[in-house]
C-alpha cells in the first residue's frame, strides 16, 4: 500500500513483526482496513509501517496470531515534539531565536547618502527621518519609496530628483542635485595699483585702462590699470581687472650655523600596549622599561566602532623609539648654499609659486662665532598688483 497523505503530521512507526504466522498478521491487519506499507521481509519476519493512530489496535490480531512486535523506527511531528519538550530550554532558545531573527530583519539597519556634492547628510538624512526613514525603523512603516522620493524631493531645496531603493535591511537615497547658476562675487570699482617699487615686464588688462607700460619703473601705490575710462566729460567707472608683473628687489639677511645636531631614529623600539576603558587604560603587554639614552614615544588610539558609532573601549599602543643626536659640520661653501636656498623658498611663499627669481647677489659675507653671516640681494619677477577702491566724490 501507499503511504497515506499527512502521515509524517499525524505520526507513524516501523515495526518488525516475528512469529510463526506473520503472513496470516498481515493479512488480518489488511482485513480490520488498517493502513499498512512498505511491507518486506527483515530477517525472520517482516518490516511494516503503521499510523501512530492504529499502533495500540494490533493487540488483538497479535494475540490472535501469536505473533509479536518491536518498535524500529519513530517518525513525524509527535514524536519529534515529544523530544523537544525534553529539551524545554533548547526549544525555547530556538524559538526566541527565530523570532529574534523575524525581528531584526524587520528593521532598517543602515540609510546611505549618494550624489550629494553642495547639500550636506546631515540635512537629507534628517528629512528622511522626518518621512520615517532612519536607523531601527520598522520596515512595515515605511512609505512606498515612490511615495518616499516624492516627498523628499519636494522637501529638500536645490535637488531636482531623490530616490529611495530598499534593499534588505538597508535604505539607499540617491540624490541628483538641480543645475545652480554660479555665485560670482560683486566687485566694486576700483584701480589696480603697484603694491611696491618695481619695474613692470608684463601688463595685461582684462577690463581697465593700462596706465604704464613695459620696463617702467613705478613707485608703490602707483596706478598700473586704471578703472577709469573714457574722457573727462564722459568719465565711466568700472573694476579694473588684469595682470601686471614686475621685477622687485628683496634683501635677505641670512644667517646658517656651521655646527648643528640632527636627530634620526635608529629603528629600535619598545611597544606597550593598553586596554582602553572609558577613560581607564590596563596595560596588557610590554612590561618593563627601554634602555634608550634619547627616545621619542608616538601614540596610537584603535578604538573600537559599531557602524558610525565609536565605542567607549579599544586598544591603545605607545612605540618608544630609540632617538640617536648626530653632530653635523657644514663647510662655508654648504651653509651659503643652505642660506641661499632657505631665502629661496621664502620668497616663494610669500609672493607666489609662479614668482621667478631672476638673480642673486651677495653683498655682504662674514663667519663669526660658528655661523655664516650673509647680506643677499634678490631680483625677483613677481605680481605686483594691489586693489584700490574707487571712492566717488
Amino acid at each position: 500500500m501507499k503511504q497515506p497523505p499527512l502521515a509524517s503530521l499525524r505520526g507513524f512507526v516501523t515495526l518488525h513483526v516475528t512469529g510463526p504466522q506473520v503472513e496470516k498478521f498481515i493479512n488480518a491487519v489488511t482485513e480490520a482496513d488498517i493502513v499498512i506499507w512498505d511491507v518486506r521481509p527483515a530477517g525472520d519476519g517482516a518490516s511494516l509501517n503503521l499510523l501512530l493512530d492504529d499502533f495500540f489496535a494490533l493487540r488483538p490480531l497479535l494475540k490472535k496470531t501469536g505473533c509479536r512486535t518491536r518498535v524500529t523506527a519513530r517518525n513525524g511531528l509527535p514524536f519529534n515534539a515529544a523530544k523537544l519538550w525534553k529539551r524545554k530550554f533548547f526549544a525555547a532558545g530556538l524559538l526566541l531565536f527565530g523570532i529574534g531573527l523575524v525581528l531584526l530583519s524587520s528593521m532598517i539597519w543602515t540609510v546611505k547618502i549618494e550624489g550629494n556634492d553642495r547639500i550636506a547628510s546631515e540635512d537629507i538624512l534628517q528629512a528622511a527621518r522626518h518621512e520615517g526613514v532612519y536607523p531601527f525603523q520598522w520596515i512595515w512603516r515605511m512609505d512606498d519609496p515612490d511615495k518616499l522620493s516624492k516627498k523628499l524631493t519636494s522637501t529638500l531645496p536645490g535637488v531636482s530628483w531623490v530616490g529611495v531603493q530598499r534593499t534588505g535591511t538597508s535604505v539607499k537615497i540617491h540624490i541628483v542635485e538641480s543645475d545652480q547658476p554660479e555665485n560670482k562675487p560683486l566687485l566694486s570699482k576700483r584701480h589696480l595699483i603697484s603694491r611696491t617699487d618695481a619695474v613692470v615686464t608684463e601688463i595685461y588688462a582684462e577690463q581697465g585702462r593700462p596706465v604704464v607700460t613695459r620696463n617702467t619703473r613705478v613707485k608703490k601705490g602707483q596706478i598700473l590699470i586704471s578703472g577709469a575710462i573714457g574722457d573727462e566729460e564722459n568719465m565711466e567707472y568700472v573694476v579694473a581687472k588684469g595682470e601686471v608683473k614686475g621685477l622687485v628687489w628683496h634683501e635677505y639677511n641670512i644667517e646658517v650655523p656651521l655646527n648643528r645636531t640632527r636627530s634620526s631614529y635608529t629603528g629600535e623600539r619598545k611597544d606597550r600596549t593598553y586596554l582602553v576603558l572609558g577613560k581607564w587604560a590596563v596595560q596588557l603587554w610590554g612590561y618593563g622599561k627601554a634602555d634608550f639614552a634619547e627616545s621619542r614615544t608616538l601614540t596610537e588610539h584603535d578604538p573600537l566602532t559599531w557602524r558610525s558609532f565609536q565605542l567607549p573601549l579599544g586598544l591603545l599602543t605607545e612605540k618608544e623609539m630609540e632617538v640617536l643626536d648626530t653632530a653635523e659640520t657644514l663647510t662655508p661653501e654648504a651653509a651659503r648654499e643652505e642660506g641661499i636656498t632657505q631665502a629661496k623658498n621664502d620668497i616663494l611663499a610669500r609672493y607666489g609659486t609662479d614668482s621667478a627669481i631672476k638673480s642673486q647677489k651677495i653683498l655682504h659675507e662674514k663667519k663669526e662665532n660658528g655661523k655664516v653671516y650673509m647680506k643677499v640681494l634678490f631680483e625677483v619677477e613677481e605680481r605686483i598688483t594691489q586693489e584700490l577702491p574707487i571712492v566717488n566724490n
